[in-house]
């Protein structure tokens, strides 16, 4: 199987830390998203993957081939944002015989995909949701997917798509992702992956749905910061420091110097940063940065950053300098 994941947004939402870093390389719960995903797909034997890139792409390259030379990697760049169906529809030269996994990059997940993938028949991944107007949702009859709106401005279902795609006719969606731009169908002036899957449901693809009740948001900082308490609920990990009280769950880096400090809960240290003097809590300090005599919550903090003084709640991008005098 071939997973397809599209990773080529700007990640406006989460500037300042996106100017310099793909938002799939941001850390959270210890590691990038990227990782999480990879690391899920490889678990359940999922080894050959189509990254869809754009912006700051080569970024991506560098990381996925250097962290997992076991997943058998294709790239594919994303020239223009034209919608989800068109960055599919780019990556669709490397679809093989196999069936497909499409899998947002900016989602965390936490579902039986051996389940799914067994029963080999269409199927996408959905989540009860009391608000559909942000969504593509389902409408469903007799167990099987009717009809598939995106972003109803009018409640048609509230079983929303959460980004998570199984498709065991790859053939058949090429098709239908020809057709939208053959016969120009956009919706909100994109290029959209539901209405090539509408397609493929009118013409007798028998399309199902599973429940994804762990789906975790990574596209804000507020839900960046709620998918690293969630993580660390799961994966907390720290070794013991001097003068340092852990309120768990948190993440530390080995490599990372932490002294006179309070951390936690809820809080991810990065790779060779270094602490000292700080109240740190539901927080996420990027890889190489140094926090001194600071009280930090709620915040994010990016890669080689210096922060010194006293503050509340910062969202601090690379390479930052912040310096508060007392």
């Amino acid at each position: 199987m071939r997973a397809i994941i599209p990773v080529a947004g700007l990640g406006k939402r989460l500037q300042p830390h996106t100017y310099s870093l793909p938002k799939v390389l941001l850390n959270v719960g210890g590691k990038p998203i990227i990782a999480h995903i990879i690391e899920k797909l490889l678990d359940e034997e999922v080894n050959k993957a189509t990254f869809i890139i754009g912006y700051l792409g080569d970024k991506v390259i560098e990381y996925v081939t250097k962290k997992y030379p076991q997943l058998k990697s294709d790239f594919v760049k994303q020239e223009e944002m034209l919608g989800l169906g068109h960055a599919i529809h780019v990556a669709a030269p490397t679809f093989d015989d196999d069936e497909i996994f499409i899998i947002l990059g900016d989602t965390i997940f936490d579902v039986d995909l051996k389940n799914v993938f067994k029963k080999k028949m269409t199927s996408l991944g959905t989540k009860t949701v009391d608000d559909p107007r942000r969504f593509g949702v389902a409408v469903i009859e007799n167990g099987y997917i009717k009809r598939l709106v995106e972003k109803p401005q009018k409640p048609v279902s509230n079983l929303a798509l959460v980004g998570l795609y199984y498709i065991t006719n790859p053939d058949l969606l090429k098709e239908c992702l020809n057709e939208l731009f053959e016969k120009e169908i956009k919706t909100s002036g994109e290029y959209q992956l539901t209405d090539a899957l509408q397609l493929m449901i009118e013409k007798g693809e028998r399309v199902t749905t599973f429940s994804v009740e762990g789906w975790y948001d990574c596209g804000k900082p507020e839900t960046l910061l709620s998918t690293n308490r969630y993580l660390l609920s799961k994966n907390g990990s720290s070794k013991k420091y001097e003068n340092v009280v852990i309120n768990p769950p948190v993440f530390i880096a080995e490599s990372a110097v932490v002294k006179n400090s309070v951390i936690g809960p809820n809080t991810t240290i990065s790779e060779n940063c270094e602490i000292e003097d700080c109240i740190i809590k539901n927080s996420i300090i990027g890889a190489d940065s140094v926090v001194k005599r600071s009280l930090l919550e709620n915040s994010i903090i990016g890669s080689s950053a210096l922060i010194k003084g006293r503050l509340n709640t910062l969202n601090a991008g690379d390479s930052s300098q912040i310096d508060f005098i007392n």
